[in-house]
């Protein structure tokens, strides 16, 4: 696949874990984990957004909150390219600030929130794709599906 207008993706991870019941809920910090991973594998990354239109993935942020934010207790790089947030509050707050953030220094790129939440949603006004985009792009790059049962 070619080269594609660049993008920031900005992840609920709450969302995109949220988005399939496959027991996250019993090891929340898991869960936030294995998406970490699998989101250190994009930036750099060519990959077809939700039209099947190459983007190329300049880098991510992710917001997590509750007891996800134990998956990197003193936030910042979870990889290269990968921004974490732990939010203190709101987690909503935290994504909206972060959009707002990364919207004012993006040189060339686009900022595009992953989650499903319309009400998140209608508070940036940024692309927003759907978690099922991202787990299944996920899904396609591993052996190792995002948020699954847990490594114990």
């Amino acid at each position: 696949m070619g080269g594609g207008r660049r993008v920031v993706l900005v992840v609920d991870a709450a969302n995109v874990v949220g988005a399939r019941p496959d027991g996250w809920w019993r090891d929340r910090a898991g869960a936030a984990r294995r998406l970490l991973a699998g989101l250190g594998r994009l930036p750099g990354a060519t990959v077809e957004d939700p039209h099947g239109l190459p983007v190329v993935v300049a880098a991510v942020g992710v917001v997590l909150e509750g007891r996800a934010r134990q998956a990197l207790p003193l936030g910042g790089e979870s990889s290269a390219g990968v921004r974490v947030l732990l939010a203190p509050g709101s987690g909503d707050d935290a994504l909206v600030d972060l959009v707002e953030q990364l919207g004012a220094v993006l040189d060339g790129g686009e900022v595009v929130l992953v989650t499903a939440d319309r009400g998140l949603r209608a508070r940036v006004p940024v692309s927003s794709w759907g978690p099922g985009w991202l787990r299944t792009l996920l899904d396609d790059r591993t052996d190792d599906p995002v948020g699954g049962p847990s490594d114990k």
